[in-house]
């Protein structure tokens, strides 16, 4: 790829990027600390770690954009399970760039890599879980 190519793909794709994180930043405003800590709080359980992955698995975001959110969601009260598994999802699955990853490498590698990678972040939460 020609670095005209990836400065052209780069540039399509940092609006999405900064809209993504405007409007989870605008999410984290509105909703109460007391919402975020019975939800994906320490006590939230399978249920949290549940919405921390479906929530995250929307779209692919890069890693520079998960960073902040998490530090929001932690300081809400979200625990180091839910955020790891929501920052995992965040940054491994996407179900709206679905079509685009089919288009680019197979109906079969896409949706087996998203599952995959699914799975692991749930798996990686409940480590940190275990751990933290």
């Amino acid at each position: 790829m020609g670095l005209k190519k990836a400065w052209n793909m780069f540039k399509n794709n940092l609006v999405p990027f900064f809209n993504i994180l405007i409007l989870v930043s605008i999410a984290l405003y509105f909703v109460s600390s007391s919402i975020i800590n019975r939800y994906l709080g320490p006590d939230s359980g399978p249920l949290g770690l549940g919405i921390a992955a479906a929530l995250g698995s929307v779209t692919l975001v890069p890693n520079f954009v998960t960073f902040p959110i998490a530090k929001g969601l932690i300081t809400q009260g979200a625990s180091y399970a839910v955020v790891t598994t929501f920052m995992t999802t965040l940054m491994m699955v996407g179900v709206v760039t679905l079509p685009m990853e089919i288009q680019y490498f197979g109906r079969r590698a896409a949706i087996t890599r998203n599952l995959i990678n699914f799975v692991a972040a749930i798996i990686i939460g409940l480590i940190v879980g275990a751990v933290l």
